[in-house]
This record gives C-alpha cells, sequence and structure tokens, in this order.
C-alpha cells in the first residue's frame, strides 16, 4: 500500500548526490562503491544509480531484488539467497560468510565479509583463510564503524589478494581506512533532499486543540500523519523554526506565526533543518530520517547546472557503517 501523501513532495536534487560521490571519489582516490539499498535510503536507487552511472565503480544492494530493479553490477551485502544463476546473469557477487554458501556458489565469483565487531554478519576472522581456499573472492569487506574494525580488516587480510573494503560514511575523515575502495551510502545522500508541504489552514486558536487538548495561540493544519510517516518535531514556515504538535492519521497541527497564511509551505526537511537535527530530536540516526521522510510523499527530481552544485563536507557519522 502506498502511504505517500499526495500533498508532500519529496525533491531529490541529484546534481547534488553526483557532487558528492565525485568529491569522496576525489578525495579518497580510491573505487567508489555507491551503497544505494533500501531505494537508495528513499531517495530512488534507480534514478541514484543512473545519475552516478559514470562516477561509481559499482553499486551495494541489500538483496537480490533491489539490485535486479537497479540492473547495474556490483555486490549484495545481505544474506545470500538466490540462485547462482541469478548473480551471474546480474553480474553481481554474493557475500559468503562460511563454508556451506562458499560451496553453493562454487565457480562463481563473490565477496567475502569479514566480522570484525558488529557481530550480525560475516565469517570470524580466524576462519577466513580457511574460507578463501573454498571460493573464488573478489574482494573482502567488514561492516565497520570505528577505525580499529577497519584496520583489524586490513591486518588480517595481509596476506590475501582480494581487493578490500571497510570505509563508508562513518569512516571517510580516516584515510587509513580507505584500504582499496570506500563504501559511502548516507555520505552521498546528506542534503539532496527537501521535503515539504503547504498549510491547508490556519486559525487562531481558543482554549485546547486536537486529540490531546494541547494548547497553542495559533496553529495550522497540513494533510499528512502518521500514515505518511510523520511524527512531532521541528519544521520550517517562512524562515521560521515552528513544530508539529500533534500528528494525527491524515493530518498534523504545526504551530505558526500569526502572519503565516494557508498555502505557506511548510518544509520538514531542508532549509537549514538537517538530518543531523532532526535525528537528534528523535534520537535515531541520519540514515532513519532520510528513510522515514523520503517515504512522506511523492517524490520529483531536480536537476541544476553542475557548476552550481556545491558538494557537502565529508564528515563522520559514528553510528552507523554505511
Amino acid at each position: 500500500m502506498n502511504m505517500r501523501s499526495r500533498h508532500v513532495h519529496v525533491a531529490v536534487n541529484l546534481d547534488r548526490v553526483r557532487a558528492a560521490a565525485e568529491a569522496i571519489r576525489q578525495t579518497t582516490g580510491v573505487r567508489l562503491v555507491a551503497v544505494v539499498k533500501s531505494d537508495a535510503y528513499g531517495l530512488g536507487a534507480v534514478e541514484v544509480a543512473a545519475a552516478l552511472a559514470d562516477v561509481a565503480d559499482e553499486f551495494a544492494y541489500f538483496d537480490l531484488k533491489e539490485a535486479r530493479e537497479v540492473g547495474r553490477p556490483g555486490v549484495v551485502l545481505g544474506p545470500a539467497e538466490g540462485e547462482p544463476a541469478e548473480y551471474r546473469e546480474l553480474n553481481l557477487r554474493p557475500t559468503v560468510t562460511n563454508l556451506q554458501e562458499a560451496e553453493r556458489y562454487a565457480g562463481l565469483v563473490v565477496a567475502v565479509d569479514v566480522d570484525t565487531g558488529m557481530q550480525r554478519f560475516g565469517c570470524a576472522p580466524e576462519d577466513l583463510a580457511t574460507l578463501l581456499k573454498h571460493c573464488h573472492a573478489e574482494d573482502i569487506y567488514t561492516h565497520a564503524v570505528q577505525r580499529p574494525a577497519a584496520l583489524m580488516l586490513r591486518d588480517v587480510c595481509r596476506n590475501t589478494s582480494q581487493w578490500l573494503h571497510a570505509a563508508a560514511t562513518a569512516l571517510l575523515d580516516c584515510p587509513e581506512t580507505w584500504l582499496d575502495g570506500v563504501r559511502p551510502g548516507l555520505g552521498l545522500y546528506r542534503g539532496a533532499v527537501r521535503v515539504a508541504g503547504r498549510l491547508h489552514s490556519v486559525r487562531r486558536t481558543v482554549g485546547g486543540v486536537g486529540y490531546t487538548n494541547f494548547e497553542c495561540s495559533h496553529v495550522g493544519i497540513i494533510l499528512a500523519g502518521y500514515f505518511n510517516h510523520v511524527r512531532p518535531g521541528p519544521v520550517v514556515i517562512n524562515g521560521r523554526r515552528q513544530r508539529i504538535l500533534e500528528v494525527g492519521m491524515n493530518t498534523s497541527f504545526v504551530s505558526v506565526d500569526p502572519s503565516d497564511a494557508a498555502g505557506d509551505e511548510v518544509v520538514l526537511l531542508g532549509d537549514g533543518l538537517t538530518e543531523a537535527e532532526l535525528a537528534a530530536h528523535f534520537g535515531c540516526r541520519e540514515h532513519e530520517i532520510l528513510c522515514r521522510y523520503c517515504a512522506m510523499g511523492q517524490r520529483v527530481y531536480q536537476r541544476v547546472p553542475a557548476a552550481a552544485v556545491a558538494a557537502p563536507p565529508m564528515r563522520a557519522v559514528g553510528s552507523e557503517s554505511r
């Protein structure tokens, strides 16, 4: 079921995504594996991959279904579930983490995931040498959120010939971790999305308002609610910070200035209201903000002249590996 509000627009700036990728590639000087899993964090994997086709070396997916929809070569980071022929057809490498998987995908070029502390997927470092004898591995990687984990991969793989990648957005400021390739996700998409709706109506109130009987002298209503993933939090209206005060199923109350009027834009993400600020407000990761906010409304794609696009600064986010 489509949970997107037709009254909310999710504007994705593909040139900003591309500029971020180019900046990362120029800075690191190593292979760029663009993470487009989960529909490119909600921005649209097909469109993002097309914009990065001549910048990224390849793409990283979570599963075969995502990869098939995008149709571009790369590595599948999630558990290997498909038939060998499917990976071969799509020019993809499944991730192998144990001998059973190595045997299942014998004869197919694969990637090997080493667990350096995440304790989610990956083979134990001490099992890597044995595993490599039973599969045709092109690359070895790990899910790392801190420098020591990435350096552990480097040390474990000192005597291997495969290319290595560990550094995602959280480690882009640490050259030691770049190894032979970097694997950014958030670093490509941060600052590339603007989510906005419009005030359906504005009124001065008397007494308690809404389901929760809250008090606010002037309120507006937007036509999006918790069905569309909206939660109480900061917004921007006419350059001023306001707040979503109460969320219903299909509508939400927002605080407004007396000068605000029906039809004025309500910015839920963008115009200075960043993923980092929203993540701090909700107590979650920026990755979650992008996925949730991109799902609120109808996506539209913007292209601006390349010279006008400033690449976002490369900065770390230490709470997530991609």
